[in-house]
């Protein structure tokens, strides 16, 4: 007889349906071993699928394991947390008001905070890792090619890698009409990330459409199987840390990333860098709930 699993979609980062980052979300799945885990993550076909299990440490109220549709698990605290605590604030299975809960991702355990206000989406603001700043794409030619620009699209800073919880290549491009025109060769892109020592690339510029936003920008990660993603928590982070460690956007300001704008699914992630403190907010909305029949 087959077994019903109960699943959810959620749009994050959206102010309404079918915006955003979707995620699917399978909560309470302590009985599905691994390897089911990434056979849902394949049927599903997101960029990452999300699994709510008890937490291995004491410290921790939830426990998240998130995979891609190959089967990569992934561990950074970005639109895959986000729309866990979502779910989790709309489904009753949080205290009202605003509280602090702590989710275990890989080996860390990392603090959310949840504001619940009757008649409003519920909003999440978690921290990711403290920013760490690591080498640069040496080859610009390379790295072009890859991305399906000339040589003379990229900015004059150089892209570099960094992360608050996974390695992100960040690339300046000198425009908003650049980064739409990216064109990856996904080959390609992985030598460049592996000589970067990058899992994904955020291309971004610092012309975006709205005018109080800092960036926009579009993700690409072929190292876990992702072709292109509609919001990248944990590219903003680092995206909004360097830009801070410059002097180009002030620390403690909220700000904003424009993403997914190419794919028909604008998102807008906020995050605020004080000191190492990254924080990454935003909301969401739950947009379909059924059952796999496995």
């Amino acid at each position: 007889m087959a077994s019903a699993v109960p699943f959810f979609l959620v749009d994050v980062f959206a102010d309404e349906p079918l915006t955003g980052n979707p995620l699917a979300l399978v909560p309470d799945a302590d009985d599905l071993p691994v390897e089911r885990m990434q056979a849902i993550a394949r049927e599903f076909n997101q960029s990452e699928t999300t699994f709510l299990v008890r937490p291995t440490r004491d410290d921790a109220t939830w426990r998240l394991r998130s995979f891609t549709p190959i089967g990569a698990e992934v561990f950074g605290a970005g639109h895959n947390a986000m729309g866990a605590w979502i779910w989790l604030a709309d489904a009753g299975r949080l205290p009202a008001a605003e509280s602090v809960f702590a989710q275990e991702i890989g080996d860390e355990v990392l603090p959310v905070r949840v504001t619940r206000r009757a008649g409003e989406r519920s909003e999440v603001s978690m921290d990711q890792s403290a920013p760490v700043f690591g080498r640069t794409a040496e080859d610009r030619a390379a790295l072009a090619d890859a991305l399906g620009l000339g040589l003379g699209d990229l900015a004059d800073d150089a892209a570099q890698t960094v992360s608050t919880g996974a390695d992100h290549l960040l690339v300046p491009v000198r425009g908003r009409d650049v980064v739409d025109r990216v064109d990856v060769d996904p080959g390609r892109l992985l030598r460049v990330l592996r000589d970067a020592g990058a899992e994904g690339c955020y291309v971004y510029s610092r012309d975006p459409i709205d005018a109080e936003s800092v960036a926009y920008a579009r993700f690409f990660n072929p190292t876990v199987g992702i072709t292109e993603d509609p919001a990248t928590g944990t590219a903003a982070g680092p995206l909004v840390a360097a830009l801070v460690a410059a002097g180009s956007v002030a620390e403690g300001a909220a700000a904003v990333v424009e993403q997914g704008f190419a794919l028909g699914r604008p998102s807008r992630l906020r995050v605020t860098v004080t000191g190492t403190q990254v924080r990454l907010s935003g909301s969401g909305l739950i947009v379909a709930d059924g059952n796999l029949r496995l």
